[in-house]
C-alpha cells in the first residue's frame, strides 16, 4: 500500500504543486488585507489546490498513457512501464475530483458564507482536466495549461473575497498564464520531432525549436509587464515588490540562457529549478512587502 501511494504521488509529481500553490497563496494574502483572515479559507484553498492539481495530473497520465509508451523520453512513466494499473489511477483521479468538489463546501459553510467556489467548482475542474486533450487539436495547448494554472490565484481571491475588485487577481492570473505557457513551450521543445511525427500539436512542432524559444521569451517579457501592472493595480505593493520583480526578470533571463536550439540538455534545470524559485520567491517577496507596508 505504501509503495502504491508513493508511486501515485510520483505519478502526479506532487512536489510540483510548488508551481501553482504560491500564486494562490499570494492572491489570498492580498485579499486578506481587505478581508478578515479565516482558517477555513486557508484550509479550503490548500485542499482545493492539492486535489485539483492531483486530479489533473493523474488524468493527464491516463489520457497520454499510449502516447507516453511510444515516446522514449516518457516510456518509463508509471502507466506505460506497468508500475501502476490503469484502474488504480482512475480511482485516484475520481477521489481527487470528489475531494476538490467537497473542499469547495468549506467556503459555503463559513460565516458569512461564500457560495462562489461551490458554484464554480465543476466548470473549473472540467477546464483543468480538459488540458490533457488539448494537444490533440490545437498548438495553443501550452496556453490552455497556463490558463488552468491562472485559475489558482483567481479562484483563491474569489474564495476569500468573492467577485469584488477583480483587477488584481486577473492581472496576477494573466502573468501566471503567460509564465506557464512560456516554460511549457521550452519543455515541449524536447518532443518537437516526436509530436510532429505523431500528429500532436505544440508550438515547437508547428514552428520549430528556434522560433519556439523566441515565443517563450516573449511570453516571459509579457509576464514581467503584467506583474508591473499588478504593482499599479494593488495599493498594497511597493518598493520591495519592485525590487523583487527585477530579480524575477533576472531569473527569467538566466532560465532562457540555459536552453539553446542546439542544446536542450538543461531544459529540466530551467523548467523545474528556476521556475520553482520564481514562484516561491515571488510569494516570499509579497509577504515581506505586506509585512513592511
Amino acid at each position: 500500500m505504501l509503495t502504491r501511494v508513493r508511486r501515485l504521488l510520483e505519478l502526479v509529481r506532487f512536489s510540483h504543486t510548488i508551481f501553482a500553490l504560491p500564486f494562490a497563496l499570494l492572491a489570498a494574502a492580498l485579499a486578506w488585507r481587505d478581508e478578515p483572515f479565516r482558517w477555513e479559507d486557508l484550509v479550503g484553498i490548500l485542499l482545493c489546490m492539492v486535489f485539483a492539481r492531483s486530479a489533473a495530473m493523474a488524468f493527464n497520465r491516463l489520457a497520454d498513457r499510449r502516447i507516453d509508451a511510444q515516446n522514449p523520453r516518457t516510456a518509463g512513466r508509471h502507466l506505460p512501464a506497468g508500475l501502476l494499473r490503469t484502474g488504480t489511477v482512475w480511482a485516484f483521479t475520481l477521489v481527487c475530483c470528489a475531494g476538490f468538489l467537497g473542499a469547495t463546501l468549506l467556503f459555503d459553510l463559513r460565516d458569512p458564507p461564500n457560495p462562489w467556489p461551490l458554484y464554480l467548482g465543476g466548470p473549473v475542474l472540467l477546464f483543468v482536466l480538459g488540458y490533457s486533450l488539448a494537444k490533440r487539436f490545437t498548438s495553443l495547448a501550452h496556453f490552455w495549461l497556463g490558463a488552468a494554472l491562472m485559475l489558482a490565484p483567481v479562484a483563491a481571491w474569489i474564495a476569500v473575497k468573492g467577485l469584488a475588485d477583480m483587477a488584481v487577481p486577473l492581472l496576477l492570473g494573466a502573468a501566471v498564464m503567460v509564465w506557464v505557457a512560456g516554460f511549457d513551450i521550452l519543455y515541449a521543445c524536447q518532443d518537437a520531432a516526436f509530436d510532429r511525427e505523431h500528429g500532436l500539436h505544440s508550438v515547437p512542432a508547428r514552428l520549430g525549436v528556434p522560433a519556439s524559444l523566441r515565443v517563450a521569451a516573449a511570453c516571459h517579457v509579457v509576464m514581467v509587464g503584467l506583474l508591473a501592472g499588478l504593482y499599479f493595480a494593488s495599493p498594497h505593493l511597493g518598493t520591495v515588490f519592485l525590487v523583487g520583480l527585477g530579480l524575477i526578470a533576472a531569473l527569467l533571463v538566466y532560465e532562457h540562457s540555459l536552453v539553446r536550439a542546439d542544446d536542450l540538455s538543461r531544459v529540466n534545470r530551467a523548467f523545474f529549478h528556476v521556475n520553482g524559485v520564481i514562484s516561491v520567491g515571488l510569494l516570499v517577496l509579497v509577504l515581506v512587502q505586506l509585512a513592511v507596508k
